[in-house]
């Protein structure tokens, strides 16, 4: 950096003292005394090499190299002042950009109503919902690409994640109303083994919990469909090709019109769903503020 270039405080200087052509005046608005704002012009002429302003004990008068460092003035106070401002929004959560990675039945059954409420009292933060699997959200968070995460299960097998529990999600089983779930009643898992499943694909957050309770009843699945995606499921359903087992949240991602849900007595877990984030890595504020409103959201 070149010591001979003029800084902040010069082009306050020379601004203030241009647009009052008072020594005093201009002092009283810097908050500094006559004389030292004198010193300082002075060693601002000598570095610029220019007069900048003609002055004797009781007058001051810009000089035509003073009207154009006055320009040149002005546009850099101008630019600071915007930046400071353009950072203080942004301090203060009132500006920036969230980004949110989410299993599909997170974003569309919880997410919705924080957004909703979040976005009013603080219509200058942009929202970005990157919709994915487990596996995915987690990638994301870890790879910085997305602020927080919402996911199942937990993130304890990555060393540079986070886990935060938020809600509990029960799982059901869904039909059709005249198929294998007519019957209006909670089921045991050892009948809905024997009847024609339609599951979530091996590496789902879904299909782990539901291989756990195979386990720990000593039952084995054996899906006449595995899908990858919410929709296919409930689609294969409605099809009459079978019964799926899911957290009842994931229903909202379905057509569930013309299903029936039913209650299992004895599935044994329930899918946790909580906030993702990196270790020792610091939020944003917008993303401060957003992560205030999904904890509060979840307390209710």
């Amino acid at each position: 950096m070149n010591r001979n270039n003029p800084t902040f405080l010069d082009f306050q200087a020379v601004l203030t003292l241009t647009e009052t052509q008072s020594f005093r005046l201009a002092a009283e608005r810097l908050d500094i005394s006559p004389s030292a704002l004198s010193r300082q012009i002075t060693n601002l002429e000598t570095r610029l090499q220019s007069r900048l302003f003609d002055r004797d004990t009781r007058n001051v008068e810009v000089t035509v190299a003073g009207r154009a460092f006055a320009r040149v003035a002005e546009r850099m106070v101008n630019t600071v002042e915007d930046g400071i401002a353009e950072f203080e929004s942004f301090r203060s959560a009132r500006e920036g950009q969230v980004t949110i990675a989410g299993l599909p039945s997170v974003t569309a059954s919880l997410l919705p109503d924080i957004l909703s409420s979040f976005s009013k009292d603080h219509p200058k933060i942009n929202l970005r919902i990157m919709d994915g699997l487990s596996g995915d959200v987690l990638d994301a968070v870890e790879a910085g690409t997305a602020d927080i995460g919402f996911t199942a299960g937990t993130a304890t097998a990555r060393t540079r994640l986070s886990f935060e529990p938020l809600i509990t999600d029960e799982f059901v089983a869904l039909g059709l109303p005249d198929g294998p779930l007519e019957e209006d009643r909670a089921y045991p898992w050892t009948d809905l083994i024997q009847m024609p499943q339609i599951a979530m694909a091996t590496g789902t957050s879904v299909r782990e919990l539901v291989d756990g309770t195979c386990l720990r009843s000593g039952t084995t699945l054996r899906p006449r469909f595995e899908v990858s995606h919410l929709a296919t499921a409930g689609a294969l359903v409605s099809a009459g090709l079978g019964i799926t087992v899911l957290p009842r949240l994931t229903l909202k991602v379905l057509r569930t019109e013309g299903l029936v849900t039913r209650e299992i007595s004895d599935f044994g877990a329930e899918r946790r769903i909580g906030l993702v984030r990196r270790t020792g890595r610091s939020l944003s504020p917008a993303a401060t503020a957003f992560l205030r409103y999904v904890k509060v959201s979840s307390e209710r």
